[in-house]
């Protein structure tokens, strides 16, 4: 048996000084062994070949099955190594802090603004925001955030495009039908501004992954249309002292506030204590919506954000916008904090 392994390390050897790959050199030694246990098959007991090369197959094999596992346990791990290579690599750089000669083109109506001027259009690129949906809210908001120059928009929805999406869901397309709308809306949103990175998150915000996620960003925007989620990107948000841009849709009005309690505003729950009973607040799909009437609130949440981003203007903390696209109308009113509010009030300071 010695004799064998002698014989083997000696091919490794000399394949290895000629220069030969490794491969040629795995498969030299294994022909050896192969002829090794073959003789032990087919040779009669007490053969000499047999008793100079161990006596028995069993061991060979033995041996030659580890050797197999060892060989396919580290395919396996350089497999692994190379895809984490690969994943990581794919990962989107952060943006830096210098703008290129085609980023200060773009801003550049940004930049000739008073209120924003090159430290407001810096703190946009330096800006990470959250916008949970991609549907009839978040398609603009997320269309003009990108096209604004904010570094770092994370989108976060659970839904795939429908047809019945496309009348009001500009930044959609008929080719994304059945596509997860947080990948749909990343491509245009790539497509619109290669220089912002942009993080999808294929699922529905839940108690589980709210804190965690909402922590990665600056400013949340919240574009959903059922109560549970608002009522949890609001406590989420209080808890983590994160400005929350909240807008709404019925029919042919919208509205839209800036609950940040941080700052002295009410949050949320503040002006709406309890979700309204079944039936009282439709849903589009119940009650339907006017096409551009999401355009027109989203891009007035998009408005904010960069507001709330570069401190231009007076945000609408303590105010809710309504507008009246059926009447051509828009009023404000004044929101007021509660002391007995369960989640921002004086209870919980």
């Amino acid at each position: 048996m010695l004799l064998v392994l002698i014989l083997a390390t000696g091919l490794w050897g000399v394949g290895y000084v000629a220069g030969t790959s490794k491969t040629a050199r795995v498969v030299s030694v294994s022909v050896l062994l192969a002829g090794v246990i073959l003789s032990h098959l087919i040779l009669p007991d007490g053969h000499p070949l047999r008793e100079a090369t161990g006596g028995s197959a069993a061991l060979w094999l033995i041996l030659v099955g580890f050797a197999a596992l060892a060989l396919l346990y580290g395919r396996g791990l350089k497999a692994l190594r190379k895809r984490a290579g690969s994943a990581s690599e794919q990962e989107p750089a952060m943006p830096s802090d210098r703008f290129t000669e085609t980023e200060l083109d773009r801003y550049a109506r940004h930049i000739v603004l008073r209120e924003l001027g090159g430290p407001g259009q810096k703190k946009l690129k330096k800006a990470r925001v959250l916008v949970i949906g991609a549907g009839g809210l978040g398609a603009p908001a997320l269309q003009y955030l990108a096209a604004a120059g904010v570094g770092t928009i994370g989108v976060v929805d659970d839904d795939v495009v429908e047809n019945a999406n496309l009348q009001r869901q500009v930044i959609h397309r008929d080719a994304d039908i059945e596509m997860p709308k947080v990948f749909s809306a990343q491509q245009a949103m790539e497509a619109q501004n290669p220089n912002v990175v942009v993080l999808p998150y294929h699922r529905r915000l839940s108690d589980e992954i709210a804190t965690d996620l909402f922590a990665e960003f600056d400013l949340i925007l919240d574009g959903t249309d059922n109560f549970g989620t608002r009522y949890l990107a609001n406590r989420t948000a209080v808890a983590l002292a994160k400005p929350l841009i909240s807008g709404a849709l019925s029919q042919w009005e919208g509205q839209l506030s800036v609950f940040d309690p941080t700052n002295g505003s009410p949050c949320y729950q503040c002006i709406f204590p309890e979700a309204p009973a079944p039936g009282l607040a439709p849903s589009c799909s119940e009650a339907g919506v006017i096409g551009p009437l999401p355009g027109v609130v989203g891009s007035m949440m998009a408005v904010e954000a960069i507001k709330v981003i570069t401190g231009a203007g007076m945000a609408l903390r303590g105010e809710m916008l309504i507008y009246d696209a059926l009447y051509g109308e828009s009023r404000k009113i004044t929101l007021t904090r509660r002391d007995d509010c369960p989640v921002c009030g004086s209870a919980n300071d």
